[in-house]
């Protein structure tokens, strides 16, 4: 057995996860299915919580280079133009980073691998696939396809960070809980600079209208563009060239000269793990949850996960608390993603597809210096985090 603890997955779970078991002295490894870090344009926002915890971690610096600062965020309505324009300001209490950073993850992941190179207590296998997982006393064995070859090793703890359809999770039998919405999305990413024909836009803008919402979300260099695909529309249709200008014409009239750089359409998911333990192996990111990409909360909850689990397997290895220290894990993180960030998301979603009713309930926010300032903690995730500790 080695006395290591394995994590499948080099997404930024599982390298963030690497990285505070590291630097605390705890051997890793970590298998990667593909060749190299991923390169997919997927997660850009990074909420203030989030960059509070990979400050702790060293790279939050970096990553700010390579970013782009978004102090502000707005709603608006095709009927009404602006409706609320929020400041990240107000909630400086509370974080280190009183902003969002937009910026695409596989920056994350680089500067993640970079800090963890050379370090010998972390050790990285590409083309490295987790195939099972089977759970034993004193830890797991595990089958491993290393480039069309099958092996198996036993490792003292398994972290399952291997995206939505994890063969950590399917082996284990634990059940992915939800719904998958019928509706698609589409992103279109454009580096048409939106700044010179909307007045007032900031980075990010959400669009609501009862028949077919958008949010902008600006990243450097680029603009992203998600639009709803209802679900008569066909994958055909919507991935076709004409169908993205025509959709991208209806964001400011008079202009249809888009550049598009490139286009993703994909099913949207609501969906949480029955439990993010078994044994000595446990889920965390899209492994144990995944939801709409409205308000960023998938890839910032998986590394919210990742540093909860592995605070709490440092002090179970240290000696300094008991194995049951590790239900908290379980208790705190898959019930405030149950309670706040599956609920958050899908009114997100409704709030969107409603904007008369969505107006109202912005104007009493905005009236209001104390809701403002709840509804805040609220969207860049800082109440989930402090509700999940206060679960015990």
């Amino acid at each position: 057995m080695e006395d290591r603890v394995l994590i499948a997955g080099a997404g930024p779970v599982g390298l963030a996860a690497a990285t505070n078991l590291v630097r605390h002295g705890v051997p890793v490894t970590v298998l990667e299915a593909g060749d190299d870090l991923s390169t997919e344009s997927r997660a850009s926002t990074f909420h203030p919580i989030t960059l509070d915890m990979l400050d702790d971690l060293g790279v939050v610096r970096p990553l700010i280079d390579q970013g782009l600062i978004a102090p502000k965020f707005q709603f608006r309505s095709r009927a009404d133009g602006i409706l609320a324009t929020f400041d990240f300001a107000a909630i400086a209490d509370a974080t280190r980073h009183p902003y969002r950073l937009q910026c695409e993850q596989s920056k994350l992941t680089r500067l993640l691998l970079d800090r963890l190179g050379g370090n010998p207590d972390f050790r990285i296998e590409f083309g490295s696939s987790v195939e099972g997982v089977t759970t034993k006393d004193d830890g797991a064995e595990v089958t491993i396809d290393r480039n069309g070859v099958s092996e198996r090793r036993d490792y003292s703890w398994v972290i399952g960070a291997d995206g939505a359809r994890s063969n950590v999770r399917r082996s284990l039998g634990i059940e992915f809980e939800g719904f998958t919405w019928p509706e698609r999305y589409l992103v279109v990413s454009t580096p048409f600079d939106f700044t010179k024909v909307i007045p007032d836009i900031v980075s990010v803008s959400y669009v609501a209208d009862s028949n077919r919402w958008f949010f902008l979300l600006q990243i450097p260099g680029m603009w992203r563009v998600m639009f709803r695909i209802a679900a008569e529309e066909s994958d055909e249709l919507a991935l076709s060239d004409a169908f993205a200008r025509k959709l991208m014409s209806g964001i400011v009239p008079g202009i249809d000269a888009y550049e598009i750089a490139h286009t993703t359409l994909y099913r949207v998911h609501q969906r949480v793990a029955g439990t993010y333990r078994k044994g000595r192996a446990f889920l965390a990111g899209d492994a144990a949850h995944v939801n709409n990409p409205l308000g960023g909360m998938g890839m910032n909850g998986g590394v919210h996960d990742a540093m909860n689990l592995t605070e709490r397997l440092i002090e179970v290895l240290s000696g300094g608390k008991p194995d049951a220290e590790l239900d908290r894990y379980d208790r705190q993180r898959r019930l405030i993603t149950k309670a706040f960030v599956q609920t958050q998301s899908i009114q997100n979603k409704k709030n969107l597809e409603n904007p008369a009713e969505f107006k109202e309930r912005l104007r009493a926010i905005v009236a209001s210096p104390e809701q403002t300032h709840d509804y805040l903690l609220g969207v860049s995730m800082i109440k989930s985090v402090r509700q999940a500790a206060e679960m015990g």
